[in-house]
C-alpha cells in the first residue's frame, strides 16, 4: 500500500510538477505578506504580466516545433514604436492592421531563415535581435515615441480600458491563450507541430512539411508579438525605442518553466500561462516583500532554476541524474 502510494505520488508529481511548485510559491509569499492575495494584487499581476504572456503563447509554438526565437524582445520594441508614429500619421483603425502587417513580415522572414532555408534557429534570431533593433532605432531616428493628442484617442483601451470589470489586456491575454490552446491540442496543425519539434525527419516521412510547420510557428510568434506591443503601446501611449529590451529571456523562461523541452515535442499553451503567472507572481511577491531590484533579479533565478529542477526530478522518479 505504501508502494502505490509513492508511486500514485510519483505520478502525480511527473505530470503537475510545476503546478505543484507554483503552489507552494503561492503558500509561502501569503505567509509572508497576506496581501499577497488580494483581489487587487491578483488583478495587478496578470494584468502587468499579460504582455510577457501574449508573448510567451506564440513562442510555445516556436520551441514544440524544435526551434528557439531570441528576437521577439527587439521586435516587440518595433512594433510598439510603429503604431504609435502611424497612429498620429495615419491613425489608429489604419496604424494598428499596417503594425501587424510589417511585424509578421519579420516573423515570415525568420521563419523562411528557419524553415526552408533550415538555418539554425538559435544563430538567425540572435542576428535579427540586433539587427530589429537596428530598425527599430532607425525608424525612430533614435527617439521615443509619444501620441500627441493622449486624451482624444480610443487606442487606450488595449492598454487601459476594462470590461465587466476586468482589465482588457487580461482579456486579450485569456483570449489568446483559449484559442491557441485549442490550435495546439485540437488540430492538425497543433499535431504536426508536435511531430516537428518530435521527430523532425520521421515527420518529414510521414508527409508532413516541416518547412512549412516551422514558418508557420514563427508567423504565429510574430502575430503575437504584435499584439503584446499593441497593448504596450496602448498602456502609456508613448514608449522608449528598447521596451522590449531583455524580454526575450523572461518569455524564453516562462516557456520553459511551462515544461517545454528546448529539444522541441513537448508542451502546452495552459502550462505556458502557468509558467507566465509564476514568474508575475514570483516577481510581485519579492516586491511585497521588500526586496530591492538587484536582489529580486538573484532569488528569481534561484527559484525557476529550483522550480525546473524539481520539476525534471519528479519526471524521472530522482533528484538526481542517475548518470552523476
Amino acid at each position: 500500500m505504501a508502494t502505490m502510494t509513492k508511486q500514485n505520488i510519483g505520478n502525480i508529481l511527473a505530470k503537475q510538477g510545476i503546478l505543484v511548485a507554483f503552489a507552494l510559491f503561492i503558500i509561502a509569499f501569503t505567509i509572508a505578506n497576506p496581501k499577497f492575495l488580494s483581489v487587487d494584487n491578483m488583478f495587478s499581476v496578470v494584468r502587468s504580466s499579460a504582455i510577457l504572456g501574449v508573448m510567451a503563447l506564440g513562442v510555445t509554438f516556436v520551441v514544440i516545433s524544435g526551434n528557439l526565437d531570441l528576437s521577439v524582445g527587439s521586435m516587440m520594441s518595433f512594433s510598439t514604436i510603429v503604431v504609435l508614429d502611424l497612429h498620429d500619421q495615419i491613425g489608429p483603425l489604419l496604424a494598428i492592421p499596417a503594425m501587424f502587417a510589417m511585424t509578421i513580415a519579420l516573423g515570415a522572414f525568420i521563419g523562411f531563415l528557419v524553415g526552408y532555408l533550415k538555418l539554425n534557429s538559435l544563430i538567425v534570431t540572435l542576428g535579427m535581435l540586433s539587427a530589429i533593433h537596428g530598425l527599430t532605432l532607425t525608424y525612430s531616428g533614435g527617439k521615443n515615441m509619444d501620441i500627441a493628442d493622449k486624451d482624444g484617442t480610443w487606442f487606450s483601451v488595449f492598454g487601459q480600458g476594462t470590461a465587466l470589470g476586468i482589465p482588457v489586456p487580461i482579456l486579450i491575454f485569456i483570449a489568446l491563450a483559449a484559442v491557441l490552446g485549442l490550435v495546439l491540442g485540437k488540430t492538425a496543425f497543433g499535431r504536426k507541430v508536435y511531430a516537428v519539434g518530435g521527430n523532425g525527419t520521421a515527420a518529414t516521412f510521414s508527409g508532413i512539411r516541416r518547412a512549412r510547420t516551422v514558418f508557420l510557428c514563427y508567423i504565429m510568434s510574430s502575430a503575437c508579438v504584435a499584439t503584446a506591443g499593441l497593448i504596450q503601446a496602448s498602456r502609456s501611449l508613448g514608449s522608449q525605442n528598447t521596451v522590449g529590451q531583455g524580454l526575450e529571456l523572461e518569455v524564453l523562461a516562462a516557456v520553459i518553466l511551462g515544461g517545454a523541452s528546448l529539444m522541441g515535442g513537448s508542451g502546452t499553451i495552459f502550462k505556458t500561462v502557468v509558467g507566465v503567472l509564476i514568474l508575475g507572481f514570483i516577481q510581485n511577491g519579492l516586491l511585497l516583500l521588500g526586496l530591492q531590484f538587484y536582489v529580486q533579479f538573484v532569488v528569481t533565478w534561484v527559484i525557476i532554476i529550483l522550480a525546473v529542477w524539481l520539476d525534471i526530478a519528479a519526471k524521472r522518479g530522482r533528484l538526481w541524474s542517475p548518470i552523476a
